[in-house]
């Protein structure tokens, strides 16, 4: 069915119920001809006459009225899908659908989702996490946390938090491999890999030398190549290596001294951040804003993550 036949069908339902032309023209805001010339090209496309039109009334004619009960379910059916869309958009409700990182997802999306299904009770959240880059079109999200640095998109990117990789290793591999005091020395160590750093197996580094900016890529190597940054951390605390990762995942592990921080004068050198995802829309839904609102707040300019951070965890 063509929507031009939809259509005709709401303005003939619309005619009968309010028993005339110029009743139904003012209704649907159409001109009285408007009106009639839909109801004429109705009847051509089903070939039979409708309505029996007379100077002083209109009435229905039999194949008209069978007709007309279809036509009015026609017109509820697209009232409903209407209010439907409107009552969507005026508030956060339906089901959300989101995609994050696993670790970020785990440590610090779905704890926070019971205080965020509770400012929401007429939202649904499917959560799904894994460590792959998905296509949010295609597989059907409405957003997805990205960490890092972000490519070029078509995508809307909102900055939910900063981001800060930091670099540490367990006390009994320190004791046994050494401790760096350079990044080029991580050439001699057992590097705990990543396997979907777009970098590959080169770590980049920063730091200010005598008021000098300077940025160091390092090629490390390891044998330990794993796919999830909580993996990475446990195998460090294990001691099989050096490790490079996000604070959200280390900083806990860092502050309790099971690991130890290393190099504190050089920062990240491909710094990025923790980003909401989502299609370009001119009007953005709100339960998408009220999640992406959400969790500015919660994380803020300094998350948690990053402020159990003492002086005590920085070894030199």
């Amino acid at each position: 069915m063509r929507l031009e036949d939809v259509t005709a069908m709401v303005v003939f339902a619309r005619v009968v119920e309010l028993g005339g032309f110029s009743a139904a023209a003012q209704a649907l805001g159409l001109s009285k001809s408007a009106v009639s010339k839909q109801i004429s090209k109705l009847e051509d496309r089903l070939g039979t006459r409708l309505l029996n039109r007379t100077t002083r009334q209109l009435s229905v004619t039999e194949a008209g009225a069978a007709f007309f009960e279809r036509c009015q379910r026609v017109e509820a059916e697209a009232l409903a899908a209407e209010e439907a869309v409107t009552h969507l958009a005026e508030a956060p409700r339906g089901l959300l659908k989101v995609n994050s990182a696993l670790s970020f997802g785990v440590r610090h999306i779905a704890p926070a989702l019971p205080d965020f299904l509770a400012m929401c009770p007429e939202l649904e959240v499917d959560l799904s996490l894994n460590d792959r880059p998905v296509d949010l079109v295609e597989e059907g999200y409405d957003l997805a946390i990205r960490i890092g640095k972000l490519g070029d998109s078509s995508l809307v990117a909102r900055r939910l938090a900063p981001m800060r990789r930091l670099l540490f290793a367990a006390p009994d591999y320190l004791a046994r491999a050494g401790r760096p005091k350079h990044p080029n020395e991580l050439r001699q160590h057992e590097c705990l890999l990543y396997t979907y750093q777009t970098s590959g197996q080169t770590w980049s580094f920063r730091a200010a030398e005598g008021g000098t900016e300077r940025d160091v890529k390092v090629r490390i190597s390891g044998r330990l190549r794993i796919n999830n940054g909580d993996a990475i951390l446990k195998a460090c605390i294990a001691g099989q290596g050096v490790a490079l990762l996000p604070s959200f995942i280390c900083s806990e592990a860092i502050s309790e001294g099971v690991v130890e921080r290393l190099l504190p004068d050089w920062d990240d050198g491909t710094p990025g951040g923790v980003h909401a995802v989502f299609p370009a829309s001119r009007n953005l839904s709100p339960k998408v804003r009220v999640f992406v609102d959400f969790f500015l707040t919660r994380f803020g300019s300094e998350p948690y993550w990053d402020s159990q951070l003492g002086e005590q965890s920085v070894i030199a």
